[in-house]
């Protein structure tokens, strides 16, 4: 009968802390959601940032010089910084050897 009662205490205490986990397990699920909600937030408006940024430089641009010299040096400008962030996104996810 001693050994019965050890087998179902261990049983509890498993159970137990199977219970405790799964409620860790569900907190840092639900940090990660909001983390990646916030990051998709911030990504936007740096998306936007960017967009305005340009406009304006294009803006600026225009004032001196043709529209068509001003978008296309605002367009070369913005493929390079896309070339650049792209080089810097393979860099960091290259597999180290």
């Amino acid at each position: 009968m001693k050994i019965l009662t050890t087998l179902l205490d261990i049983a509890t205490t498993v159970l137990r802390l199977l219970e405790a986990e799964g409620r860790i397990l569900k907190r840092a699920v639900m940090n990660v959601g909001w983390a990646l909600a916030f990051v998709g937030v911030a990504s936007l408006l740096a998306l936007a940032a960017a967009g305005f940024l340009l406009a304006g430089i294009y803006l600026y641009l225009v004032a001196q010089m043709s529209p068509a010299t001003a978008s296309l040096l605002v367009s070369i400008l913005a493929f390079l910084l896309a070339l650049i962030f792209a080089g810097l996104a393979k860099w960091r996810t290259a597999d180290p050897k």
